[in-house]
C-alpha cells in the first residue's frame, strides 16, 4: 500500500503479486478497490503484478479542485506508472474505470499491453433507456440497489479524508458523467491494444451498444455475462477469472 503524488493528487494505490506482467485495476464511480475487485485480486495476483488504484475523490484519495474526466484520470494513471517505473501494463476498468481504460488505449497506446473495459460505453446513446429516464429509476432492476448505495456511502465515510463530502462528491461525479462525450469512430478504430469488452446482460449499457463497440475497435472481443447487472459485473469471478486468464498475455 502507498501513496504517489501525481499531478497535484495524493493518490492511494496497492500492489499485489510479484510475478508476471503488470495489471492495473481501475474502479467505477463512487467505488473503491475492495468494493469492485475484492473477489478478483487474489487470483489475478498469482500471475500478474496487480496495481490497484483509488482515483481522485475516491476511497483514500482526496478530491482536489480539478475536473474529473477520462482524459484527466488517465493522465494520473500514466503518472503513477511513471512513479512505479512501469513501462506498459494491462488495464482493466469498470464503468468510470472502463472509460479511463479506453482513454488510455486511445491516447496513451504505448503504455497499454491490453485493455479490458467492463460495463463501458463510447457514446451517450449507448446507455439503456432505464438510465436515461429518471422516472424509471425506482422500478428498474438495472439500477444500483439501496444496499449498493449504502455500501458506497459506508466505504466513503470510512476511507475518505473528507467523509462529510459524500453527497457533494456524488453530485460532482454525476455531473461529470453526464458530460461524457465518448470517442469518435476514428479514435476507436485507432486502438491497437488487444481489447476485451465485458458487460452484463442487464447492464447500464445495451447489448447492441456492446456489439457496436466490438465493431468499432479492431480485433476486439465481446463477452456478455448472463444474469449480471452493472453493479455485479466485476463480482462474477467464476465467469471473469477463466476469461481473463485466457485473454491476458
Amino acid at each position: 500500500m502507498g501513496y504517489a503524488d501525481v499531478n497535484g493528487l495524493h493518490m492511494y494505490y496497492e500492489q499485489h503479486g510479484e510475478a508476471g506482467t503488470p495489471l492495473v485495476l481501475l474502479h467505477g464511480g463512487m467505488m473503491t478497490i475492495d468494493l469492485n475487485f475484492a473477489g478478483l485480486i487474489h487470483t489475478l495476483a498469482r500471475d500478474h503484478q496487480v496495481i490497484a488504484v483509488e482515483l481522485q475523490g475516491h476511497g483514500r484519495t482526496a478530491d482536489i479542485d480539478r475536473e474529473i474526466t477520462p482524459a484527466v484520470l488517465a493522465g494520473d494513471v500514466v503518472a503513477l506508472l511513471d512513479h512505479l517505473g512501469v513501462d506498459r501494463a494491462h488495464v482493466l476498468g469498470h464503468s468510470m474505470g472502463a472509460a479511463i481504460a479506453l482513454e488510455l488505449a486511445v491516447s496513451h497506446p504505448g503504455r497499454v499491453r491490453s485493455a479490458v473495459p467492463i460495463s463501458a460505453s463510447v457514446r451517450p446513446d449507448g446507455m439503456h433507456e432505464d438510465l436515461m429516464d429518471p422516472s424509471r429509476h425506482a422500478t428498474s432492476t438495472r439500477m444500483p440497489s439501496a444496499q449498493d448505495f449504502a455500501d458506497m456511502q459506508a466505504a466513503y465515510q470510512r476511507l475518505s479524508p473528507h467523509p462529510e463530502h459524500f453527497t457533494e462528491f456524488l453530485g460532482t461525479l454525476s455531473a461529470s458523467n453526464a458530460d461524457l462525450k465518448g470517442w469518435s469512430d476514428e479514435q476507436l478504430a485507432g486502438i491497437t491494444a488487444p481489447t476485451l469488452l465485458v458487460m452484463g446482460d442487464h447492464d447500464f449499457v445495451t447489448i447492441e451498444h456492446g456489439a457496436l463497440m466490438k465493431h468499432l475497435i479492431p480485433g476486439s472481443h465481446l463477452a456478455v455475462l448472463p444474469n449480471t447487472t452493472h453493479m455485479t459485473a466485476t463480482r462474477r469471478p467464476e465467469l471473469l477469472l477463466p476469461m481473463l486468464a485466457e485473454f491476458l498475455d
